[in-house]
């Protein structure tokens, strides 16, 4: 087994749009470890954390976190032991287009 400590995904999002942050490539598994989440922005914003199981449609069940907030120019480390299996997805959603998410982990292939 090869292990690959990295940015697993890195995305400035569009307002209000579900956006896939990372997928786990084929024959390939993740260990996430963590997930910052940084508001540009002079006000308080809402977002949204999922992991979806070989990448099923979005629906409530797989939901991490849901609308929570985060202040004016501010930013969330969230710290997570989360494992993801091949075609596994992180998706994110935040209600305005300044704020960016950065996860990392590692790849095991």
């Amino acid at each position: 087994m090869a292990f690959s400590y990295q940015i697993l995904g890195q995305s400035s999002v569009a307002a209000s749009t579900n956006t896939d942050l990372y997928t786990t490539p084929a024959n390939t598994s993740a260990i996430v470890s963590s997930l910052v989440i940084c508001n540009q922005n002079a006000s308080g914003i809402s977002y949204r954390v999922a992991a979806r199981k070989n990448g099923a449609a979005l629906t409530g069940e797989h939901y991490l976190i849901y609308n929570s907030t985060i202040p004016a120019n501010d930013t969330v480390s969230l710290s997570f032991g989360m494992s993801l299996a091949a075609t596994d997805i992180v998706t994110v959603f935040a209600n305005s287009a300044s704020v960016s998410f950065t996860l990392f982990g590692t790849q095991v292939t």
